[in-house]
């Protein structure tokens, strides 16, 4: 089956480190042109989805708020289905607008919302998460990475911190982002196309690529990013290509 659709992860795929990858805007331009629909899928939980197109467009990418899914969408459809109208945020104050339709409060929430606090991450705030947890809020993750790419380098991202809680409060967190089934349904959905018409394009060798794969969605990882040279021996997660960059891309698919 012919692909229609391509899912693009955002950071380590269309740029990274700040700067846009080398060619990444004119191949989304002729990818676009070439009447692929497109969406962007990231794991990104510091910014709104206004907020990342805007940085896009600063770096020449197009690629409008709307064809952004972000966990927070995910998240605030799951809330919906909870009956959840309070919530605890745990995640950089650029994300609120992602969730405005809610109330934010720091006591009793529904639901602790927890996404990448980077330095936040103190003793003070793990324990005042830690506390409404064990009284009973449940914790939705938006996401489970363990690592990211902070400046030019590999680091610590949100998983380790997300599963310090799971521990200390013996439960199990709602993951909503990559690698989570119904983050990449959720674009299938959003696409309306099948999972056989669909390719994904991502730096992670867990959270894009077997994340995908999980969904039954082709995925090529490129090597830019969270890319390193012991992905290639990944004992269970193989792509279903691999390509140097997002710039290399249109000719693949050409051919």
């Amino acid at each position: 089956m012919a692909v229609k659709g391509l899912l693009l992860d955002l950071e380590g795929v269309l740029y990274q480190s700040g700067a846009p990858v080398l060619g990444a805007a004119e191949a989304l331009r002729v990818l676009a042109g070439r009447g692929y629909d497109i969406r962007g899928l990231t794991n990104t939980t510091t910014r709104s989805r206004k907020k990342i197109s805007q940085s896009l467009a600063q770096m020449g990418i197009d690629l409008p708020a709307d064809h952004i899914l972000s966990p927070a969408t995910t998240a605030r459809l799951l809330l919906a289905e909870m009956g959840v109208g309070r919530i605890h945020l745990a995640a950089p104050i650029d994300l609120a607008e992602d969730f405005a339709h809610l109330e934010l409060v720091d006591q009793d929430p529904g639901a602790v919302v927890l996404g990448d606090l980077h330095r936040d991450f103190t003793w003070d705030r793990l324990d005042q998460l830690f506390r409404m947890i064990w009284g009973g809020a449940p914790l939705i993750a938006l996401h489970h990475n363990r690592i990211c790419r902070r400046d030019d380098s590999i680091a610590l991202d949100l998983g380790p911190f997300v599963a310090a809680l799971e521990h200390a409060a013996r439960t199990e967190a709602i993951v909503v982002g990559k690698p989570s089934r119904n983050f990449f349904d959720l674009a299938l959905a959003d696409l309306d196309l099948k999972a056989a018409e669909v390719l994904m394009i991502g730096d992670d060798i867990e959270a894009d690529i077997g994340g995908a794969q999980g969904a039954g969605i082709a995925a090529y990882q490129v090597r830019t990013g969270k890319y390193t040279e012991r992905d290639d021996e990944h004992p269970i997660i193989i792509p279903d290509g691999r390509i140097d960059s997002i710039a290399d891309l249109p000719e693949k698919l050409e051919n």
